[in-house]
């Protein structure tokens, strides 16, 4: 319920809720359905439009963003109103028969309302669609912040690089854990570059010498 760093109010916010119409009401399954298409509707998907770091108001005020976006606003509208809510990543499956706006192989963020004698209800307003068995969820939080693929403290060199490969497939019964899953060639070069040695770091003496002079 409460606000969290990439999901609370804002004047913009405000705006928004009222021009979208959102207010409390007695059926709040409905009015979390009403806001999912409104804000498909409202914002159009650009990939790479905004930053992982963006605030709602670029998004809002653009009406462009990314999946996170679209999350991080319904968000907070939801808990604008009263009801609480948390932010999902995951990945979505796709296949030729669906029409998903949000792009294939990449991560994608969606919503889940807690709602009265349902419990939690996934929404992805990028899409337009009710989370359900296509939705694969790999963490939940507050928002973005709380579920980054990478976090911690550098130590020497304050550089990093992420190459992430993820294959998603349809099954009709679950698939043994240890089958060979199988590299796809357009992957290749970065599970490569994945395995190349990192960079050396600069050594920990250095290190206490620059912090010293500066």
């Amino acid at each position: 319920m409460l606000p969290s760093e990439f999901a609370k109010p804002t004047p913009l916010l405000q705006v928004l809720a009222a021009r979208l119409k959102i207010a409390r009401r007695d059926d709040p399954l409905m009015l979390a359905r009403e806001l999912n298409q409104r804000l498909f509707e409202y914002i159009q998907y650009v990939p790479r439009s905004t930053r992982v770091d963006s605030p709602i108001d670029e998004a809002i005020e653009a009406r462009e963003g990314v999946c996170q976006d679209f999350a991080h606003i319904m968000i907070a509208l939801l808990r604008y109103v009263g009801i609480p809510c948390r932010y999902v990543s995951g990945y979505l499956y796709q296949s030729d028969r669906e029409l998903d706006r949000s792009s294939n192989g990449a991560t994608h963020a969606w919503v889940e309302a807690f709602l009265p004698h349902l419990g939690w209800v996934g929404f992805d307003p990028t899409n337009n669609l009710l989370a359900r068995e296509r939705h694969i969820r790999t963490a939940i939080g507050r928002d973005y912040a709380d579920v980054p693929p990478t976090h911690g403290i550098f130590r020497g060199r304050a550089a990093s690089e992420l190459y992430v490969a993820v294959k998603v497939e349809s099954f009709d019964e679950a698939p043994a854990l240890d089958r060979d899953m199988p590299t796809p060639e357009d992957w290749s070069v970065m599970v490569e570059k994945a395995q190349e040695p990192p960079p050396p770091a600069f050594p920990l003496l250095e290190i206490q010498q620059m912090q010293q002079q500066q």
